[in-house]
């Protein structure tokens, strides 16, 4: 028994799994409708329906020629729709907000939605071949299958698309409102803008923001694919810096003797290993010192440079102001009156 317990201890832990994140009823429910209202534009296009009538009578009323003095400022307008313009502005605040955060989860769904949209938007396109209001051949005429590639409105679906991630990214649901009636806002007059230029079909903007509008819905369905790809983006990095940097020497752990830095008076003196490995002498108090300067001084033995001299073992001092004995082995002096 102790044994399984230890095994289990000792093995390593799984990495976490990555599960997709749950939409909820709202939101799934909102990615239905609009698929559902995706299916029924271009059925209504492909019967060639009222739409289509819509479509021709918006087209034949030619709104740049009733307000002209519109159509410079329109024109400029319109280029918040363009891709690239779009995805430059918007990919240099993600970046900022990347670096600020140290992740690089805004930019890998700018990247995700910007690939979802070149693909299905596109492949819609081609598939259709729809031609625009300038090129068309037949009034009445749906122009399926032509040859064209404007049908979804790719302008309109890059706006919605562009602009949303703002609003998809945001961290306060406060932020998300005001992002959210920006991006609308914005789609809303880029779409309607192409109408007035005449490259687009009415038609052709409505189904830009459907599709625009389901790549934002379904972006929550990517999100541990783009977890999955930052943290190997990390990895690879690690690993290449460490390929840079090369491996690092271990440290020499040195139990033998280590050198002894002398000050420099000492270093002149060249002492030897005796003189630098001896036990250092007892420093006397500084009551002493002059005291153990004139006991070296008659003992005829100069005091050594840099150091403290002390008086030898067993040798008394004679106190201060008095008169000294006779020395040994001396003739012993009179003593004389004051």
């Amino acid at each position: 028994m102790r044994t399984d317990i230890f095994a289990r201890l000792d093995r390593e832990p799984e990495p976490p799994k990555i599960e997709a994140p749950r939409m909820s009823r709202h939101r799934i429910a909102l990615f239905g409708g609009t698929l559902a209202f995706y299916l029924a534009i271009v059925w209504a296009v492909l019967i060639t329906s009222w739409l289509v009538a819509l479509d021709w009578k918006v087209m034949l009323f030619r709104p740049y020629e009733q307000w002209p003095e519109l159509h410079p400022f329109l024109d400029y307008y319109v280029v918040l729709g363009q891709r690239g313009p779009t995805a430059v502005m918007v990919a240099c605040w993600l970046g900022w907000r990347s670096w600020r955060q140290h992740t690089l989860r805004p930019l890998l769904v700018l990247g995700t939605s910007l690939l979802l949209l070149n693909v299905t938007v596109g492949a819609v396109k081609l598939g259709l071949g729809r031609l625009g209001p300038h090129y068309a051949t037949q009034i009445g005429s749906a122009e399926m299958f032509a040859g064209g590639d404007i049908f979804p409105s790719g302008h309109t679906a890059n706006a919605v698309v562009t602009w949303g991630i703002l609003a998809y990214l945001a961290t306060t649901p406060r932020a998300r409102r005001y992002l959210s009636a920006v991006s609308a806002t914005v789609s809303l007059g880029v779409g309607l803008t192409t109408v007035y230029i005449g490259t687009h079909w009415l038609s052709d903007v409505l189904l830009g923001w459907a599709a625009g509008l389901l790549i934002l819905l379904a972006l929550p369905w990517f999100e541990p694919l783009i977890a999955r790809t930052e943290a190997w983006i990390f990895a690879m990095r690690e690993r290449w810096r460490e390929r840079r940097g090369g491996a690092r020497p271990a440290p020499v752990s040195d139990t033998g003797p280590q050198p002894v830095l002398l000050p420099q008076s000492m270093a002149t003196d060249a002492p030897t290993a005796e003189a630098v490995t001896a036990p250092a002498e007892p420093v006397p108090p500084a009551a002493h010192a002059a005291a153990g300067v004139r006991a070296r001084a008659h003992t005829g033995h100069p005091a050594r440079p840099g150091s403290m001299p002390v008086a030898p073992a067993g040798v008394r001092r004679p106190p201060p102001h008095t008169e000294r004995g006779p020395r040994a082995g001396g003739p012993a002096r009179p003593m004389t009156g004051g």
